[in-house]
This record gives C-alpha cells, structure tokens and sequence, in this order.
C-alpha cells in the first residue's frame, strides 16, 4: 500500500483520515469478548471519575475533551453545574483508545476523525478492529493479513488491538460503581481491595 501524502492512500486497509472511510474486507477470527449486551447494558452509565480510572486519564483530560466534543458522554452530558456526566461502555472504551493513540504522537485531528469512525461502527464490530498508525495516519485493519501488508509496506509503526483495550475496560468497570439511568441507582460492584482489608482485619 502507498500513501498519497495527503492523508489518503492506496489499497487496503483504508485509512481514517481523508475522505470517506472504507471498509476492509472482514476475515479476521472473532475475538472472543464479553460485551455488554441488551436493554440492561444501555441502562448503565459511569460518572466521570468512574470514566477516568478505567481509562487510565486524568479528571482534567476527560473534562477537556468533553467541552472540547472530542469524547462527549453519549448517556448523559453535563447541561449544568450541577449534571453529573455518565459516559457509557463504549465511551470508555474511546477513551482508552483515544489517550493511547495521544501517547504515541497522533495529531487531534486524526484522533477526532478516528472517534467519529469508531462511534459510526456497531459494537460487534469494535472488538475484532485494530488501529494502526505511521504516527500521520490512522488505518483500520479487521483482519491478520490486513496488519502484516500494513507493516511490511513500512507504514505502520504501532498498532492498538480494539478487543484488547475491551477487556481491560470491561475488567477495571467489573469492579467499579456504575449507575442505572432509569432509577439513578448505584450499582455497587465487588472490589477485591475492600475485601483484602475485610480479610485483614479478620486476621488482626
């Protein structure tokens, strides 16, 4: 594959920056998530400090790009001083991706239009999606063979596995409090320090 210089380029994988997105052809083996799925799991928001631990940011950067609208909260925006945001599993998810692709150098505009991409694609798709970066362009790739043409034509420098940053998300929000949108309950999950110390003070 051959880039064009302006952000646009020949063959496949497609880039996400320049023109409309293309799709790939899809042969990749599914990557094994548990995803949430259902009614239940769009009932379920996490507040922003919730947001920033399973993302690995700060509470600055997650305010800074939601004013910014490069990752808005898709479950409930801050209308006032006093709304909490509640960002949904896929916004964290984003999230991850989005300061990962900040610590390897890629440009806010690449990263906006990788955001935009990655919210149009339906979350079956997320998980079996690899990110690829020359530190100019960002490629989608859905498949091995897809990765291997991108980095044999020197192009692609790092890469994020989308399926992987899922179940870091889903393993740090497992034992983080989410709350239900309908009823503004708080779902308190199991945290294995709070029982170490239960232990602990079973033993003293």
């Amino acid at each position: 594959m051959r880039s064009m210089g302006d952000g646009t380029a020949v063959g496949s994988p497609y880039p996400l920056f320049g023109g409309a997105v293309e799709q790939a052809p899809r042969h990749a083996t599914p990557v094994e998530v548990t995803a949430p799925r259902g009614p239940e799991a769009d009932l379920i928001g996490y507040r922003g400090p919730t947001a920033c631990a399973a993302a690995g940011i700060t509470y600055r950067q997650l305010d800074y790009w939601a004013r910014t609208g490069l990752v808005e909260p898709s479950v409930r925006p801050a209308h006032s001083s006093g709304t909490q945001r509640l960002y949904s599993f896929r916004d964290v998810v984003v999230l991850k991706i989005v300061k990962r692709l900040l610590d390897t150098g890629v440009s806010l505009q690449n990263i906006r239009t990788a955001v935009q991409h990655l919210r149009s694609r339906g979350m079956a798709d997320l998980p079996r999606m690899t990110l690829m970066s020359d530190g100019a362009t960002v490629y989608e790739c859905t498949s091995p063979d897809e990765v291997v043409d991108l980095l044999q034509g020197g192009q692609g420098v790092f890469g994020i596995a989308v399926g992987v940053v899922w179940r870091d998300v889903e393993s740090a929000l497992s034992q983080l409090h989410g709350e239900r949108v309908d009823t503004g309950e708080t779902l308190i999950r199991p945290n294995p320090s709070d029982e170490l110390a239960r232990r602990r003070n079973r033993v003293g």
